[in-house]
């Protein structure tokens, strides 16, 4: 099974975008349901997050290759 940045190395500068925007979509409505009712598990959150920087530091190092 392939590691979530070694997953994001290999999608496209395009697909990262659109992945980046649906993550931070979920991380918004997760936390806003998670105050309205506690959620099973409170750790997804912490995921989401970790995700979207996953994504931003793939993003960001490749912007700084092409310089």
């Amino acid at each position: 099974m392939k590691s979530k940045k070694q997953e994001y190395k290999e999608l496209t500068d395009k697909d990262l975008r659109e992945r980046l925007d649906a993550e931070q979509t979920e991380l918004i409505r997760t936390k806003i349901y998670h105050t309205t009712t506690p959620l099973d598990n409170s750790g997804s959150i912490r995921e989401k997050r970790r995700n979207i920087a996953r994504i931003q530091t793939e993003l960001r190092a490749r912007e700084l290759k092409k310089d």
